[in-house]
């Protein structure tokens, strides 16, 4: 990456840059350094990360035997993570980003690495839920600012690119993350595997310190301090205001509330229907993984060529058909393969509409509207889990995969009635 002068440190220690060369010429963006960096950052979070999703699950039904458990697990984290959005934006909008992200890793490093080592002395199924919520609230606080600072690494231009690539390789670390994870899992025990994740943490935390975010201009600093409601409240009102941003909210509410707990879902299908091991299990979701490598890859690609509103209409709706062929699934590889489908269109989906948002938002407005478009879009998800994987483990996972899934398509036919129908190409690659 090219530099026409020198850096300099602003009062709340992130550096100014002056306008990148290698965006004006074009340069690939794995040759800009900030942003390559930045992306190992978060390639090798989501690597270890995706340890826990397999891990804690894992821990829960190792001790209890009970998707009910599970899903509680996954419920209270999904709370955490809705409480902690409320504020997230007002603080990511008035805090250095760069420190706030560098701290977030930190923490959840010493949280998750608390785990393994309390589980030297024997299970403590209480722990799991005190570390989860406090980790999903940190994490919160960590998306929020992701969100936040790529449009200033890359540009408006390459957002869906930039976005798509970034999703790309973190869901091809989690090809390798489920995988490890589940022969960890069946080697030394889930703990382990946890502490895996741990570790990943402070690599991510080490990569974002060298990492130089463009400073704010003075135009795109917040005004004066507000309260806390009051912050939320605007990040509302502009979501409100944009006829595609207020329609994509609301579906995207129904939608978190449907499918928030089909990683447990999967889990215990795998594990319990078919009598599969951690192994297995670690197998069939680094598969599924490919197709949030290939779905994100794809994104920026499909949206130029269809505009918005059909490509993220269409995501949906393959979601929908997708999740309601995993309970009917009796083999292996087709549990994989409906795994991959669902999480291929949930990744064009979500790489498209995380690229609406950023580009739309004004810079001083993105950290609080990012978080109000959270607070919302998940507010119903972690009751979704929990009911979810109850109905499963009194019904079966067959007929409860084929409601959820059943109504991810008819959601899609809602959304045709709604503007999102009619957005359609922006300038974004």
């Amino acid at each position: 990456m090219t530099h026409g002068a020198a850096r300099r440190e602003d009062e709340s220690g992130g550096f100014a840059e002056p306008p990148d060369d290698g965006l004006r010429e074009g340069r690939p963006l794995w040759r800009q350094r900030d942003f390559g960096i930045f992306w190992a950052a978060q390639t090798l979070s989501v690597l270890g990360d995706s340890f826990a999703l397999i891990a804690l699950p894992l821990l829960v039904l190792e001790a209890t035997e009970s998707l009910a458990r599970m899903g509680l697990l996954t419920a209270v984290g999904g709370a955490a993570a809705v409480v902690a959005a409320v504020f997230a934006g007002a603080v990511v909008d008035r805090v250095d980003r760069r420190r706030l992200l560098i701290a977030c890793d930190l923490l959840r490093m010493g949280l998750y690495g608390a785990v393994p080592l309390v589980w030297l002395f024997g299970p403590q199924i209480w722990l799991l839920y005190v570390v989860l919520p406090l980790c999903e609230a940190v994490g919160m606080l960590f998306a929020v600012g992701y969100v936040t600072v790529v449009r200033g690494l890359v540009g408006t231009e390459r957002l869906t690119e930039a976005n798509g690539r970034l999703n790309a390789t973190a869901a091809a670390a989690g090809v390798l993350g489920p995988l490890c994870a589940g022969l960890v899992a069946a080697w030394s025990g889930p703990a382990a595997a946890v502490g895996v994740d741990a570790a990943s943490f402070g690599v991510s935390a080490t990569c974002l310190f060298f990492v130089r975010f463009r400073r704010r201009t003075p135009d795109e600093q917040p005004g004066e301090r507000t309260g806390l409601w009051r912050d939320l409240r605007t990040g509302i009102a502009f979501l409100h205001g944009h006829r595609v941003l207020r329609s994509l909210t609301a579906l995207l509410f129904v939608f978190s509330f449907l499918t928030l707990g089909i990683h447990d879902l999967v889990i215990y299908h795998l594990g319990h229907d078919l009598g599969h091991d951690d192994g297995t299990v670690g197998t069939v979701m680094a598969a599924g993984a490919l197709g949030t490598v290939t779905g994100a890859l794809l994104a920026a690609r499909i949206r130029r060529r269809l505009g918005f509103g059909p490509t993220w209409t269409g995501s949906v709706a393959g979601c929908g058909l997708a999740f309601a062929g995993l309970g009917w699934a009796r083999d292996v590889p087709v549990v994989a393969a409906l795994s991959a489908a669902f999480l291929a269109c949930a990744a064009v989906g979500g790489t498209c509409s995380m690229s609406l948002r950023q580009e739309v938002t004004p810079e001083h407005l993105l950290g609080r509207v990012t978080s109000a478009f959270w607070t919302l879009h998940y507010a119903a998800a972690p009751i979704g889990a929990a009911v979810l994987t109850w109905a499963a483990e009194v019904r079966g996972t067959t007929p409860v995969a084929l409601a959820a899934g059943g109504a991810c398509v008819l959601l899609a036919v809602a959304a045709l009635f709604t503007p999102v129908r009619g957005a359609g190409r922006t300038v974004s690659r």
